[in-house]
């Protein structure tokens, strides 16, 4: 079982998700992502839902930046798939609307991208499990505002920094929160002696150039 804390620092919260082996640090022989990309780093906050006190805090510390930075909000999208659990326990504790976010419409049906009813032009906070690039993230942002509505900004639990990210979310004029990152896992790692120094000077060389990067 993981430790229980009050509150989520990003430290703590990296540090929770280590204990329960949501994220996995393998420099030396690195995960392939979807994209193609290499990475000494892979992280699956889906293990969070098996825990009932882990999932609960972070389910109340997004509602903290919700609730601090998107007060607007009237509803929650979710974003399929691992943004959906997030979402709905946020929406819940809130007492909000909620709706998630295909990657695409469905070949079938209704042929709907959006799942959901919501109001016409509410305000809309999005919520993911992680951000990488943010291309699948701003997809369902611009899916949303396709629709009408007005997207307040997007929260997470973890990104992973890169400065591509970044730069996509400024473009669109999104404003994200996340409640840890890899700076937070680092640290964590580094005081649970699960990282070396030269670990992490892998980890950083690839969050520099992480569409380029390859293990030495």
């Amino acid at each position: 079982m993981p430790t229980e804390i009050s509150t989520l620092s990003p430290q703590q919260l990296a540090a929770a998700l280590l204990e329960i082996d949501a994220f996995k640090l393998r420099p030396e022989a690195p995960f392939q992502w979807a994209s193609g990309w290499k990475s000494p780093v892979y992280c699956d906050n889906r293990q969070t839902l098996s825990y009932p006190a882990l999932r609960s805090q972070i389910a109340e510390a997004l509602c903290g930046l919700v609730r601090t930075h998107f007060p607007q909000a009237r509803a929650v999208a979710g974003v399929a798939t691992a943004g959906i659990p997030q979402a709905t326990l946020v929406a819940d504790r809130m007492g909000l609307a909620l709706a998630y976010v295909r990657s695409s419409p469905k070949a079938h049906g209704m042929g709907n991208q959006i799942e959901g009813k919501l109001a016409p032009g509410q305000p809309v906070v999005v919520v993911e499990d992680l951000v990488s690039t943010g291309k699948s993230s701003l997809q369902a942002v611009q899916a949303l505002r396709e629709a009408g509505y007005t997207v307040a900004g997007l929260v997470c639990i973890f990104t992973y920094g890169f400065a591509v990210a970044d730069n996509l979310f400024a473009e669109q004029g999104v404003e994200l929160r996340s409640l840890t990152n890899l700076e937070a896992l680092i640290a964590a790692g580094l005081t649970a002696g699960k990282l070396q120094p030269q670990q992490v000077e892998t980890i950083r060389r690839w969050q520099q150039q992480p569409d380029t990067w390859t293990a030495l």
